[in-house]
């Protein structure tokens, strides 16, 4: 998997993540990450990193379909499947994790 650090785009006084906050978490190593859309958030001092998120495994490494044996899930324009606790939308050629 891919990730990439930069500021997320609202601080912890405007948005408070935790177990009640309404974003899926994530364990991430040593630490939760807090899912929005395409990116995570994690903690980091005062602030967020946000977490760019490509999925570990490419297009070509496995089709997700009907019969990939994940579960689907509509999202917005699209269809999602679940996949060892997260999911994968296709993107290109490689899965974003959403």
């Amino acid at each position: 998997m891919t990730i990439t650090d930069t500021h997320a785009e609202h601080t912890l006084d405007q948005h408070r993540h935790g177990a009640d906050c309404g974003h899926e978490a994530v364990e991430h190593g040593d630490h939760v990450d807090y899912l929005h859309g395409a990116h995570r958030h994690a903690e980091h001092d005062d602030h967020y990193d946000e977490h760019e998120s490509v999925a570990e495994h490419t297009t070509e490494q496995h089709a997700h379909g009907t019969d990939c044996g994940h579960e689907a899930v509509e999202h917005g324009d699209h269809v999602d499947f679940v996949h060892d606790g997260h999911k994968h939308a296709a993107h290109d050629d490689h899965y974003d994790e959403h």
